[in-house]
């Protein structure tokens, strides 16, 4: 029995029905965070994008193959259609976000026994998907460049603080998924 077991596993590319579920919570959460807590909790005109967040805590946690980060930066961009901001620029920003995600998530980062890993990836993929949203604003709405400009502290510290909270919530949820 439990070679058909192994077998079966083999076999499955993908997601499990408990990776999509993992995604589905983190992912709606992110939307319900961002809608509600987002607006009350802003640092000097940064707060945290709770859907980056939480996408980027769902790559960490599922490790799916590239085409499956792709996909979870689509949903994420999807999501984002349905909150206030400027639509369709999502879709580009969270697909390059994510997919930034899945390469660094391979990319060990230790300081001793500390996995920082869930600190600089997400920090990394915050910053890729706020720069593309911005350069997409800019490019696409004749922004100026000093508004391109003034929004570098913004991608910058909205990439702390989500990084921080992944990093918080990585560990806890990692154990309690026993992943």
């Amino acid at each position: 029995m439990s070679e058909k077991r192994v077998i079966k596993t083999e076999e499955t590319k993908g997601f499990s029905i408990q990776d999509l579920i993992i995604v589905a919570v983190l992912l709606a959460a992110g939307a319900v965070l961002k809608l509600f807590v987002g607006s009350v909790i802003n640092f000097f005109g940064m707060k945290p994008n709770f859907i980056i967040a939480s996408y980027c805590l769902a790559i960490l946690l599922v490790r799916p193959k590239l085409p499956g980060c792709a996909i979870i930066g689509i949903l994420a961009g999807a999501i984002c259609q349905f909150l206030p901001g400027t639509p369709w620029l999502n879709f580009i920003s969270e697909l390059l976000g994510a997919v930034a995600m899945y390469f660094m998530m391979k990319v060990p980062f230790k300081f001793g026994k500390l996995d920082l890993n869930p600190l600089l990836s997400t920090f990394v993929s915050t910053v890729i998907s706020g720069g593309s949203f911005v350069v997409c604003l800019f490019v696409f709405m004749h922004m100026e460049t000093s508004g391109l400009v003034a929004y570098i502290p913004i991608v910058l510290g909205t990439a702390a603080i989500g990084s921080v909270l992944v990093q918080l919530l990585y560990l806890p949820l990692k154990k309690v998924l026993n992943r």
